[in-house]
């Protein structure tokens, strides 16, 4: 699968990176911060907006033991997960409103779903994507119910080993669905440089014969970039108004003048990745004047020998090519030259 389309959009090799700005929770509950994060990432350059689409009773239970409370080195470390679930969750009710702001911007609309009761509630908005996320790829059953509706399926595989990538894929083409892509992400919050791997992206793409891409927790915009370079056609990045807003998210999602920034140096990657090609532009070739020739460095009468004191390669690139200088020495001039005269085979003899 080299190409697909999510709604109007064509993915793939041949086409622009496709640019998904993540909400996830970076509008602490106020539904005037997230429709004005919607408008900021349309003027950074994002193509599509994603949300989350679950409630904590969907994602876990009010439950305070051990088993419920973060514990592992994390920025969350000391809630439990219904807490935590809580916090971050975008109202349902939000839903349909987002998307009438999104699209009458033109930026595509859709979500991760985290059980069926959110698929179903997307499918009622009629979103035309899907994404699972890296915590859920092991849900083959919600993978199954996700490609079920023919729409793509786009898998992070933060959390995953590559025998439950394979199940995950596996889901999609059961349910009749081959529109997957498979996104290179390192579950980690921030993800440190030296764990992203990115030489995984086309590696998957190969293995699974889809369209790859990256959804990316480092800091800063550096590695989607490079992403971009690895062959990634898609780009998920975390995406917020400002971070002093707060909220589990902000420390590692991007503001609006680092997402035009990314979104500005992925195009102009895309432009200097070009094509294979071994033939200079004619820009390049008018430059050539400047290269190396052989030139006549000192004065020469008619029958004189050409020796490596009186003929020389030096730049500009006016004469005959430095590689035919082993045929010149030892040749006879067939006029008088002048120094500074660019060696032409008519006055060889």
């Amino acid at each position: 699968m080299k190409e697909l389309f999510i709604g109007n959009t064509a993915v793939g090799a041949n086409h622009p990176t496709f640019l998904i700005a993540e909400l996830s929770a970076n509008h602490n509950h106020k539904l005037d911060i997230a429709i004005e994060t919607i408008k900021a990432a349309k003027k950074a350059g994002a193509d599509a907006i994603k949300l989350q689409t679950y409630t904590a009773d969907t994602l876990t239970i009010d439950c305070n033991n051990e088993y419920f409370r973060i514990n592992q080195d994390t920025l969350w470390d000391g809630k439990t997960l219904y807490d935590l679930y809580q916090q971050a969750f975008t109202p349902w009710e939000w839903h349909k409103e987002l998307k009438e702001v999104a699209e009458n911007l033109g930026l595509v609309f859709f979500s991760t779903p985290f059980d069926n009761t959110a698929v179903d509630f997307l499918e009622s908005l009629d979103v035309p994507v899907y994404k699972i996320a890296s915590f859920e790829i092991s849900d083959v059953p919600l993978i199954e119910y996700v490609a079920s509706k023919g729409k793509p399926v786009i898998i992070s595989t933060g959390i995953a080993t590559l025998p439950e990538i394979t199940d995950a894929v596996e889901a999609c083409k059961k349910s009749g669905n081959n529109q997957v892509v498979l996104l290179k992400c390192t579950s980690s919050y921030p993800a440190p440089y030296n764990e992203a791997n990115l030489r995984t992206i086309p590696d998957m793409a190969d293995k699974f014969d889809v369209i790859t891409g990256l959804s990316d927790h480092t800091m800063g915009i550096s590695v989607p970039i490079a992403a971009v370079a690895q062959g990634a056609r898609i780009i998920e990045k975390h995406f917020i108004l400002d971070r002093e807003i707060g909220g589990p998210d902000s420390s590692f999602s991007v503001e609006p003048a680092e997402f035009k920034m990314m979104a500005d140096s992925i195009r102009n990657v895309e432009e200097a990745l070009g094509q294979v090609n071994y033939t200079p532009s004619d820009r390049v070739l008018k430059n050539k004047i400047f290269a190396r020739s052989l030139f006549v460095v000192m004065d020469i009468k008619k029958g004189e020998v050409f020796t490596s004191e009186n003929v020389r390669s030096i730049r500009p690139g006016y004469g005959i090519s430095p590689k035919h200088l082993p045929e010149v020495i030892g040749k006879k001039a067939t006029k008088d030259l002048k120094r500074g005269k660019p060696l032409e085979w008519k006055m060889i003899g």
